[in-house]
């Protein structure tokens, strides 16, 4: 799975600790996890589902991802034992503990997005 060394060094408040951010963004970063967790925020989702919501994800990175989620205890997964089977994945109540993180990173990214679209709209009016 992953190699969990760190090495970002120690953070300035810690007396030689690990940086907080760098556990954090050890569960969340990456191109996938976020994504996968603004989904569940709203509701329960399938396997399938988070293939067409992100069409761009291969079924092993989504697999990966999901299972490393799961394995920090910030996803649930519940099997339902039934032909076909059914799997389900949801926030656990630790991970909805990430919500006004993932909200946060979404107010940001709307922020972003308007701000580079000016910026080419501006860039297009200079170039006409």
């Amino acid at each position: 799975m992953r190699d969990r060394k760190g090495g970002f060094g120690t953070c300035p408040e810690g007396q030689g600790a690990a940086c907080p951010v760098e556990f954090t963004l050890d569960v969340i970063g990456g191109k996938w996890k976020g994504v996968l967790l603004y989904h569940l925020m709203s509701s329960t989702r399938r396997f399938n589902e988070f293939r067409r919501i992100c069409p761009g994800i291969t079924q092993r990175m989504l697999t990966l991802q999901l299972r490393e989620l799961e394995e920090d205890g910030v996803i649930h997964r519940e099997v339902y034992h039934q032909v076909p089977p059914k799997v389900e994945y949801s926030l656990t109540e630790f991970g909805q503990t990430l919500i006004p993180i993932i909200k946060l990173m979404k107010d940001w990214g709307v922020e972003y997005q308007a701000k580079q679209l000016s910026a080419e709209s501006c860039s297009l009016e200079v170039d006409v």
